[in-house]
């Protein structure tokens, strides 16, 4: 039986620390090293890693050369630990996502020509927003966000989209199990809610980005089958200041409608669903 696009929401639940039957420390212990590595924007090197972990560079040395032989993380010159784009390519095999890039991506370089600015793609993964597809903007310049990134979801555009439309089980699931990322802005509940009211009642989500001046953030929801919101399309929106002709912001949010919902098509969505089924 095939999966579809809609489960790509679906998180991978980790067992219970109580009743392990079986159990794997070498394992466990490169999944630590990998999941401090996702956290930070930095790196570590090999002492802050061990800090970081409460081990010592003993336990966690040798599991750490291989992770890098493997070509799971990377060490620059000064030997400061990183992850490389590994983990994400062996996500992005799955036939769900595989799936949903491939309907997205010519509708994503449409998007790019027609608002003359760069866009991306991204869903909700394991407590986490990130970016599975992004096209550049055709001018000399564009400003995006690299492919595998990883997004806040309560302080972003793309992650108010992706919450807005879930109903009230999905959405404190999704807000129980987020793993926020370094510089996330903490948001009063009610004030979260608020705007994802909002966020319904026009369609779409629009706010000023928060670590880059200048910019807007345009999100619009990527509907699957039965009308669930699987993914988001966002442009990161940039004004010329030199009175060269391109769309402005409102023609961009009507371009950005049309081919939001001709990808919702694509990956299942029936246009006839009624959305009496939002979450509130």
């Amino acid at each position: 039986m095939s999966t579809t696009p809609d489960e790509i929401l679906d998180p991978i639940q980790a067992p219970e620390k109580k009743g392990i039957r079986y159990a794997a420390p070498a394992l466990e212990k490169g999944l630590d090293i990998l999941e401090a590595l996702s956290e930070s924007t930095e790196g570590y090197t090999l002492n802050e890693l061990c800090q970081a972990l409460g081990r010592n560079v003993n336990e966690i040395f040798r599991m750490t050369v291989t992770l890098q032989r493997r070509g799971y993380i990377q060490a620059d010159q000064n030997d400061r630990y990183t992850l490389k784009l590994k983990m994400f390519r062996l996500a992005h095999r799955q036939q769900p996502i595989k799936s949903l890039v491939g309907a997205a991506l010519p509708l994503l370089h449409e998007l790019a020509e027609r608002s003359r600015q760069s866009c991306h793609l991204s869903i909700f993964q394991n407590g986490r927003v990130v970016v599975i597809a992004q096209v550049d903007g055709p001018e000399r310049w564009s400003f995006g966000l690299k492919m595998g990134v990883v997004m806040g979801l309560t302080d972003t555009s793309s992650g108010h989209v992706l919450l807005a439309y879930q109903d009230e089980v999905e959405r404190t699931r999704m807000l129980s199990s987020h793993i926020r990322v370094e510089g996330e802005l903490y948001m009063d509940p009610g004030q979260l809610f608020a705007l994802l009211k909002e966020v319904r009642a026009k369609g779409y989500a629009s706010m000023p980005s928060i670590q880059i001046q200048g910019v807007t953030n345009i999100a619009f929801p990527i509907r699957g089958i039965g009308g669930r919101v699987v993914a988001a399309i966002n442009i990161p929106h940039i004004a010329r200041i030199d009175g060269t002709p391109r769309p402005d912001i409102e023609q961009i949010k009507e371009i950005m409608a049309n081919i939001c919902a001709r990808l919702s098509t694509r990956v299942g969505f029936d246009p006839q669903w009624s959305e009496d089924g939002d979450g509130d």
